[in-house]
């Protein structure tokens, strides 16, 4: 049953929305977001700090993505088992390129500013027994555009469990429960302090038996049942604003269906490589173009282990004609102390 209130009934504002763009070519392919898989993925601890485990042992991570013509975003990561208590850090951060100065009437100065977001995650897991697991993640949070300056402190609380054979896996994660402590500008002498993206979510995974093929289910934003904006399109189709959720008027199927992403894994027993196909609903009513042909909504993705290293390829569509190509490589250290 999903958990939705209407905490988020209103049209939804906060700041650090980079925190839901995707932290490896994988999480791309995925959908955006996996919280259910447990594997030697390191990555997918940034979502669910709970999938840290005994296979991620000195595993070191790196992705790098362009987005939006010359932004670009990545994430480093490394992971510890130490004696039990798997242990996590990573950096995730968001690049807008570079702006140039224009006064009041348009005129270009010369001169040139930047913007960027980044988020450091300290994580922490420990097995429950032998089917459980929980985990914790602090993340302060930091974001500068030009001269205005921005912290923040979060935390991300995880709960996975899997079937003794790992075919049927679960995972819980409530994601970027926290507060602005310091805002980009103050009002009447009080600063204007914005939300952080909060988001619950439930994850299922199923891997056949007899079938290299595993299912991903993903519902996110449970805490809210109003997350949708739909469109507002002139008479030459093309997108003239966002309405909020105050004023749009998307059916009830819909509204539960944004909620979702669905993936496919084709992976063999050796699984030496991957292939992920996904599907959000969300990003394919808000992000489409009408009367044109758009892939908004899909992604898909592939990854090699070649020796010690594993290297992933993911791509999506968040509008028409602008692809995120993201690269993601990694390696288990300890496979090189053997």
């Amino acid at each position: 049953m999903l958990l939705f209130s209407n905490l988020s009934s209103r049209a939804q504002s906060y700041s650090y929305a980079f925190l839901q763009l995707p932290v490896s070519s994988r999480v791309n392919a995925l959908g955006g977001s996996n919280i259910a898989i447990r594997d030697g993925d390191n990555s997918l601890s940034m979502l669910n700090p709970a999938l840290l485990n005994e296979s991620t042992h000195m595993v070191a991570s790196m992705s790098f993505a362009y987005y939006m013509n010359t932004s670009f975003f990545g994430s480093l990561a490394y992971s510890h088992d130490y004696k039990g208590h798997y242990l996590g850090a990573s950096l995730h951060y968001l690049d807008y390129g570079k702006f140039e100065y224009a006064d009041i009437y348009g005129n270009r100065t010369g001169q040139k500013f930047s913007c960027k977001d980044f988020v450091l995650s300290l994580s922490y897991a420990h097995n429950l027994g032998e089917l459980f697991s929980i985990g914790a993640s602090l993340k302060p949070l930091y974001s500068v555009y030009e001269r205005y300056t921005s912290w923040a402190f979060g935390a991300d609380f995880g709960v996975h469990f899997h079937t003794p054979d790992s075919a049927f896996q679960m995972g819980l994660a409530i994601r970027n429960f926290g507060v602005q402590l310091k805002s980009y500008y103050s009002e009447e002498g009080r600063q204007h302090r914005e939300l952080l993206p909060f988001d619950i979510e439930l994850g299922l995974a199923y891997r056949f038996k007899h079938a290299p093929i595993r299912l991903s289910f993903t519902a996110h934003d449970l805490q809210s049942w109003k997350i949708n904006y739909n469109k507002r399109i002139d008479q030459s189709g093309e997108i003239v604003g966002m309405a909020s959720t105050n004023t749009n008027n998307v059916k009830w199927y819909d509204n539960i269906f944004r909620h979702t992403i669905f993936a496919v894994e084709i992976i063999p027993k050796s699984e030496k490589f991957y292939i992920a196909l996904s599907y959000n609903h969300q990003r394919r009513m808000e992000l489409a173009v009408q009367n044109k042909r758009a892939l908004s909504g899909f992604a898909i993705g592939a990854g090699v282990r070649i020796k010690q290293f594993r290297v992933g390829f993911g791509i999506s569509q968040y509008q028409a004609g602008n692809y995120a190509y993201q690269v993601s490589l990694s390696s288990a250290i300890a496979e090189f102390l053997k």
